[in-house]
């Protein structure tokens, strides 16, 4: 075995609720109704008080719609009284000036809306008619409100042509940063058609896009659930560069609505559950966790490839294309460069 050296909770993402306003095509849920079992204030004040004790990670109250749940505020001010930077990751629409306020004075960090075109069009095809305008006047509230920005686009064969447009956009509109998520087939994205997921070698070109903007420095932009950008940046520079590709259970985790515990929201494998056993001792003891955290256990592609220890391959994919986490990755095709 020869486990990652041991680093300390980076993120922690929270599900705070599956209630959703929207339905869109390429979720990772499939069921966005409200339920009676998601856990309470005082389970989420628990997970938070665990979290604190593995490092000081950011809290990202995450959804369904973060803003649907009723206690967000407190639950936020509650976050940092332990000390713990939280962000919010929202589709934008709930966003009035008055909400605005409240979510600054709630303290968050970050506000990061998804946008996933450049054009309303695009957009609203994955997200519902009217969602690209209600998400930029949601962002141009935060803005407004003097919370840093960041724009989350999910990458689709309908979208790879608008990154440049997209980047623009994201700088007048005044963020901070562009998050681009490499569409993971599960919930519902696992459903959406074949021809709107990016093949290898146009996958490869967006990551080597990703590299060439950061090169520019102009925009803080990443790929997300897109590991193989550290394999690209080794190539590109001549050297190992700092950081890791998939971080699900090595410095990140994912706690649902119900306080079920994944390593990330897009990997479906169980670790344990938060209403039985504190996030701390999951975190530490899961054998799935300490697995993922060993990459001489990859297999396939994955396991031969002379980058595992920088990359690790999407492990969330791997699960989607072979039903084992640990499998090979697809999805890079890297071209000449």
């Amino acid at each position: 075995m020869s486990l990652l050296p041991h680093k300390p909770l980076r993120m922690l993402f929270w599900e705070s609720t599956a209630r959703c306003n929207l339905a869109c095509a390429h979720c990772r849920r499939l069921d966005t109704r409200p339920g009676d079992d998601e856990l309470t204030a005082e389970e989420a004040r628990a997970v938070f008080r665990s979290a604190a004790k593995l490092g000081r990670p950011v809290i990202v109250f995450s959804g369904g719609e973060p803003l649907l749940r009723d206690d967000w505020e407190s639950l936020a001010h509650y976050a940092r009284t332990l000390h713990l930077p939280t962000a919010l990751a929202t589709n934008g629409t709930e966003i009035d000036a008055a909400m605005a306020r409240r979510i600054t004075a709630a303290g968050f960090g970050r506000v990061a809306i998804s946008l996933d075109g450049a054009e309303a069009q695009t957009h609203d095809a994955l997200r519902g008619p009217g969602g690209f305008n209600r998400a930029l006047s949601g962002a141009e509230h935060v803005r407004s409100a003097a919370v840093p920005l960041q724009f989350n686009a999910t990458v689709t064969r309908d979208n790879v042509d608008q990154l440049d447009a997209l980047a623009d956009l994201a700088r007048r509109a005044g963020a901070v940063a562009m998050h681009l998520f490499m569409l993971v087939p599960v919930g519902c994205g696992e459903q959406l058609a074949a021809s709107k997921q990016l093949p290898p070698d146009r996958y490869a070109q967006v990551l080597h896009w990703v590299y060439d903007r950061q090169q520019e420095g102009a925009l803080e932009v990443r790929a997300t659930c897109g590991p193989q950008f550290y394999r690209v940046a080794a190539r590109r520079s001549g050297q190992a560069p700092a950081g890791r590709g998939c971080l699900a259970g090595v410095s990140v985790v994912f706690v649902s609505h119900r306080g079920e515990v994944f390593p990330c929201g897009y990997l479906p494998v169980r670790c344990g559950s938060v209403r039985q056993t504190p996030l701390e001792t999951i975190w530490e003891q899961s054998e799935v966790l300490r697995t993922l955290r060993d990459p001489d256990r990859l297999e396939g592609n994955c396991g031969r490839c002379e980058h595992r220890y920088i990359c690790g391959g999407c492990r969330a994919r791997a699960y989607a294309a072979t039903g084992n986490y640990l499998g090979g990755s697809p999805c890079l095709d890297e071209p000449a460069k």
